[in-house]
């Protein structure tokens, strides 16, 4: 019964509504970069170090190059949610700080959910990814805001890939749908969501670890059509409706099996690798002046 009780405990105080956990984003995020010219990973050392937390970057990852950075810029937005010098949307703003256009959580970016005919029903996630993109391209723009749309545009790509985040607005995008997991002894029982967002690995994947399992999914999943945004936002809802619930089972709640464990892990790392090109490109695109459509062979990471 104690570790009933400790297992619903540590499921009920996991975070809702996070997409892929830290190790996953990296991941994204060390695709991206290996796609980047050298013109864009200049222009994105100049916005990652403009940045007023770069250097919590670099010391959490205890990297000072701009790839170090970039990795740990990909998780700020989930890490904001935690932060006190920000605040939800219900909340009144603080007073300004210096170095930053905005200090909303800004939670309903993360996701948008949508009904069984395909109608938006709450979230903003693509009408955020165009924006910031526009943003971070737009020679008018402030170095300000150009810094604070880098992360989050690299973050929300990342969070577009998992499915459940274009997700099923009835149950909130799984958020509502509890599991028995028997292959996860620290979280047997959990949401869907946090499931799916915990396949990529330990949330503390750095260094040349992260790098190893980069090179092994780059190896193994090929590079993906670029297309745009909105298509990689569907083929992130046509999965959440078709391929990211287990079945249901005889029991109260749907019980992960091993065969839906490994092709769960299978989609996850399949997901982050398309993302990872397609963040990559589309950085190139706006910061380089490189096509959308331009393919780049993979490198290794450069630091």
């Amino acid at each position: 019964m104690q570790r009933l009780l400790l297992a619903l405990a540590l499921a009920l105080a996991a975070p809702a509504c996070l997409a892929w956990n830290a190790a996953g984003h990296r991941i994204a995020a060390a695709v991206a970069w290996q796609q980047l010219s050298p013109a864009a990973r200049s222009a994105v050392a100049a916005l990652l170090a403009a940045h007023p937390d770069y250097r919590r970057w670099t010391d959490a990852g205890h990297d000072d190059s701009a790839y170090g950075a970039f990795l740990e810029a990909s998780t700020w937005p989930d890490d904001i949610r935690r932060d006190p010098r920000f605040h939800d949307d219900d909340e009144p703003p603080p007073p300004p700080l210096p170095g930053f256009p905005d200090r909303s959580r800004h939670k309903r970016w993360h996701f948008v959910d949508s009904d069984a005919a395909g109608h938006r029903r709450e979230g903003e996630l693509d009408r955020q990814i165009d924006r910031l993109a526009r943003v971070l391209a737009d020679p008018h723009a402030s170095m300000a805001e150009r810094s604070y749309a880098l992360p989050w545009l690299v973050h929300l790509v990342a969070d577009g890939h998992q499915p459940l985040h274009v997700g099923v607005h009835d149950d909130e995008g799984g958020n509502r749908v509890d599991i028995d997991d028997p292959f996860n002894p620290r979280l047997p029982l959990t949401t869907l969501h946090t499931w799916w967002d915990d396949l990529p690995g330990p949330p503390w994947l750095r260094g040349k670890r992260l790098d190893q399992v980069v090179g092994a999914l780059l190896a193994r999943h090929p590079a993906p059509a670029q297309d745009d945004p909105a298509a990689w936002l569907q083929e992130s809802r046509e999965l959440a409706w078709e391929a990211v619930y287990p079945p249901a089972g005889g029991g109260q709640r749907p019980v992960i099996d091993e065969n839906f464990r490994a092709a769960g892990r299978v989609l996850a790392n399949r997901r982050l690798v398309e993302a990872g090109y397609r963040l990559g490109r589309l950085l190139d695109g706006l910061l380089a002046g490189v096509p959308r459509g331009t393919d780049r062979p993979a490198s290794n990471p450069g630091k």
